[in-house]
């Protein structure tokens, strides 16, 4: 599951900024691809909208790094899975 989020994710974000998903290593910090404000808004809400989640605003502004995200997401993740 965990490559199959992390993909996903990666996907997600290289749409939204219209960059090749090979960029998209997880050192690699969201700023340093030129995502704005409005950019991490929506990806965020599109986070959301894939994984069935729902993404804390106070931690979406300390995610960073492509691996920020993933991590956070997969956590997210998995304790919904968890809750059934």
């Amino acid at each position: 599951m965990t490559d199959n989020v992390a993909s996903q994710v990666r996907v997600l974000i290289a749409e939204q900024l219209s960059i090749p998903v090979d960029t998209l290593k997880d050192d690699v910090t969201l700023d340093s691809l030129g995502a704005d404000s409005l950019d991490r808004v929506e990806i965020v809400m599109n986070l959301e909208d894939q994984f069935l989640i729902e993404i804390d605003d106070e931690m979406a502004e300390k995610l960073s790094t492509i691996g920020d995200v993933i991590t956070y997401i997969e956590r997210l993740v998995h304790n919904k899975s968890g809750d059934k």
